[in-house]
This record gives C-alpha cells, structure tokens and sequence, in this order.
C-alpha cells in the first residue's frame, strides 16, 4: 500500500511496453489491455478514500525533495485519477469491438496515454509534468492517426505542429523559472516565490505567463482552440472519447501551478493570471458555442460543445472563490463523461449510417432502434445543455450561484445561458436531422452493437449517478476546493519539516 500513488503510472508503463512487445493474438491484447484499463479504477479509489485522509506523497528513489522526484496525491489528483479511469474503461469497452484493428498498435499507445495523463495528474514536480505532457501529446498524436485517412493526417499535422510550438514555450517556462529560483519542485517553487526579491519577480511572472500560454493551448482556450475542433472530429469515436480528458489536464495545470506557486502567498505575483483568465473564459463559450451551431457534422458540433465546457470551467477559475471551485470542478466531472458519451454515441451513429453519410447532419436513412438511439440522444443532449434535472444545470446552477449579483454576475449569465441556448439550438437541429428527416435511400452500415451502446450507456449513466449522489460528490469537492485555496498543507505535506537546503 506505500507504493500506491505510482502504481497507476506504472501499470500503463509495464503494460504499455509489454503489449508494444507481444506477438500475441488480437483478442489476447485486448484482454490485457481491458484487465490493465479496469485496475486503474479500483487504484484510483483507493487513492481518493486515502487522500480524503489527507495527502499522500511519494519519493522516488526515496530521495527527499526538492531534489526527488515526487508524486502527490492529494483531493484534486485522486478525482482526477478517478474520472480519467471512468472514461478510459468506457472508450477501451468500446474500441475493442473492432476500432482497435483499424491500425497497428491501438492498445500500446492507448496504455502510454493513460501513463501520460495520470502521471500529469500525480507528479509534483514541474519538469516532470513537462515530460507527461510529452508523452501524453506524443501516444496522442498517434491515436489520433490510428486507422489512416486524409482528413485525420491533415487535422495531425495541425495538431502536433501546435503542441510542439506549446511544448518548446513550456520548456523555456521551465527554464527560466529554473535559473531564477534554482528548482522545479512545485512546492518548493511556491515557498521561493513568496521569499523572491522584488528585482526578479517580473522574470518569474513573465515565466508564470508563459506557463498561462502554454497551459490555454493544452487546454483549448481562446485564441488557442482552433485545433480542437478539427482534431477531435477527425478521430475515431473511442480516440475522441478518450481525448475529452486531455483538455482537463491543461485546466488542472492552471489550477494546480496558480492556486500553488502564484497563491495569495506570493506578494505581489499572487493571483497573477485572474485578470486574463476571465475575459478568456468568456470569449471562449461565446466561440465555442457559435461554432457548435454552425458545425456540419455531428463529431463537429461535440468537439465544439468540449471548447463551451472549456470556457465554463475557466469562468469558474477565474472567480476563484471556494464556491466557484467547487461548481467547477462538478462541472469537469459532468462535461468529461457526458462529452466521452456523445463521441461514443456519434461513432455508434457513423457505424449505422455507413460511410456515405457518417457524421455528416444532412438527411438520412431511417436510424434503426430510434427508441433506444433517440432516448439515449436526448438524455445526453439536455445534460451537456444544463437542463434539470440532470448534472450539467446542477453543475451551471452552482457556478451562476457562485458569481453572486454584482458585476461578475451580469457578465456571467447572459453568456452561460446564452451559450446554453445556442447549444440546445444546435443539438436539436441535430437531433431533427438525424432522427426526423429521412430520404428514400437504404442504410448501408452496420447493426446496432450491444458492447458499443453498454460503453456509451455507462457514461451516460454518469449524469444522473451525480445528481443521485450529489450530496456527498459536493461535500469532497468543497474540502477539495478549500485544499486547493490553502496550499500551505500541500507544501508542509510534500517538503521535509525545518528543510534548510539549497540547490
């Protein structure tokens, strides 16, 4: 039990590089890979009963920090891990039915790409969140070519030219923040800048602004989301799926690095990026939301309702009390798994269609089972739309709640409920065209598979679970949240008591 908090990151290494090995049938992979995939879940609530405890840290090599590289687990890490391993049980239950075989090497690369993300969730130490990145970005971009074609090697390219350009900015961050302070563990970096002469604060919040660049591409914010929309539609439905944690790791960086190093203890770099992130976080569900009513295809309009999640979550940050926390990390739970179900539903609706018409919201052929698809359509459309009784108006409920009723109140609610509406405009011409117009010309695709509606069902299954079980959900996230606002017990948790060394 010591060695729990490395266990998740260390199960996707082993399993990753012996599946990259095995010469083995298909179906074996697949076995290893589900069995690999359906531990993380057990582990990860292990780690949040623990960490509900208190935080959990990890030396490696058993060397202390801030010379070690250290894991953390603490309220935010384990709830992350928790709804990485949710998502990835439903995407994998999925992709196995045959989305898996459409290239070489699906099941590595997917084990890497958990690696990578629940390592970025565990470590405490900046340098090492910079190497997860890479590793998550680099499994990515091949998940996101996996099974071939013209329109996923364009949206790639895009993809991976941009997220080199972030990687390079993270990296001279990193540097800098290095050269000035003298060391890369995050709880150390918060104790120097609070001690950090007045001279060489601009250096370092300069750094810290270039960390808010590099953290609003990963996290697709505006005017770095142009890449999400293309590169989530041209994925195959499990990569989409899988990919709607990718842009919660951006916004745990920004609430980890800012509430941490830039926290109020910071002098005069405390709450260095507030004033950015909410104009941003505004901006960003306006766009999202306008592109949601003018996508053409049913993977489009998703990949644009993740950019209105995005810009909700950052409005949250940006108020920053521990209210606004608490809906936003509500809202990260709900906008996660209701987003992977609808990439899972569009696959599944791709699949029935055939190619001819795939995602594409022009008329159709007659959807088989439109009872079960419609349902399950519906259900997962008023949720991501905030419509009670489900998560999402919990979730919107309490961050409108948390503005108040002054200024940041009368900016918040024309644009939450305005992009809500839009979005309920562009999912019910959605639904219309799928479901009600219908031509002459007979489906040329596949049955309706029952693996495939079980995995997107489980996900969906997940909005209703909060609100049954919002009650305790929110009493973790508040603790979780004044956790977050007090990082004192996170620096005395990770640095040794009475520590007097230097690099």
């Amino acid at each position: 039990m010591s060695h729990l908090p490395v266990l998740p990151i260390f199960l996707s290494m082993v399993v990753g590089a012996a599946l990259l090995l095995m010469r083995g049938s298909m179906d074996f992979k697949r076995g290893v890979n589900l069995l690999a995939t359906f531990a993380q879940l057990p582990l990860a609530i292990m780690l949040l009963l623990q960490a509900n405890e208190g935080t959990l840290v990890y030396t490696l090599g058993n060397w202390a920090p801030p010379f070690g590289i250290v894991l953390v687990v603490d309220r935010l890490a384990a709830l992350m891990l928790v709804i990485t391993a949710v998502l990835a049980c439903a995407a994998l239950l999925y992709a196995v039915r045959g989305d898996d075989a459409a290239g070489r090497n699906f099941h590595p690369l997917f084990q890497f790409q958990l690696m990578g993300i629940t390592g970025a969730f565990l470590t405490g130490d900046l340098f090492n969140l910079f190497v997860f990145f890479e590793i998550l970005l680099i499994a990515s971009y091949a998940l996101l070519l996996h099974g071939a074609g013209s329109a996923r090697v364009r949206a790639g390219l895009h993809y991976v030219l941009l997220n080199l350009t972030g990687s390079a900015l993270f990296l001279i961050a990193v540097g800098t923040l290095y050269g000035v302070l003298g060391t890369l563990n995050m709880a150390d970096l918060a104790v120097r800048i609070s001690e950090l002469p007045r001279a060489e604060q601009p250096l370092v919040g300069a750094a810290g602004m270039l960390l808010l660049v590099v953290f609003g591409l990963k996290t697709a914010v505006f005017p770095l989301y142009f890449w999400l929309p293309r590169a989530y539609a041209a994925s195959s439905a499990p990569v989409a799926a899988l990919f709607a944690i990718m842009t919660k790791v951006g916004l745990y960086s920004i609430l980890r690095v800012y509430t941490l190093m830039f926290g109020e203890q910071a002098d005069t770099l405390a709450q260095l990026v507030n004033g950015w992130l909410w104009p941003l976080a505004l901006v960003t569900l306006v766009l999202g939301a306008v592109g949601a009513l003018a996508a053409a295809t049913l993977t489009g309009l998703i990949a644009y309702l993740v950019v209105v999640s995005v810009g909700t979550m950052l409005a949250g940050l940006a108020i920053g009390t521990p209210e606004a926390l608490r809906a936003t990390l509500f809202y990260l739970m709900h906008s996660t798994w209701i987003t992977g179900a609808l990439f899972l539903f569009s696959g599944v609706v791709q699949r029935v269609r055939g190619p001819r018409f795939a995602a594409r919201l022009v008329a159709g052929p007659s959807l088989p089972h439109p009872m079960l698809l419609g349902g399950v359509f519906f259900l997962a459309a008023m949720s991501i739309v905030g419509m009670p009784p489900l998560s999402g108006f919990i979730g919107k409920l309490l961050l409108l709640s948390a503005a108040g009723t002054g200024e940041l109140a009368a900016w918040l609610y024309p644009v939450v409920l305005g992009s809500g509406l839009l979005s309920l405009i562009a999912l019910s011409r959605a639904g219309t065209t799928l479901f009600w117009r219908q031509t002459d010309v007979a489906a040329s695709g596949e049955p309706v598979d029952g693996v495939r509606m079980t995995a997107l069902l489980l996900l969906l299954l997940a909005s209703p679970v909060l609100v049954v079980c919002a009650e305790p959900v929110l009493a973790y996230l508040a603790a979780t949240a004044d956790q977050l606002l007090q990082p004192q017990g996170y620096i005395d948790a990770v640095l040794p008591p009475h520590s007097e060394v230097t690099p």
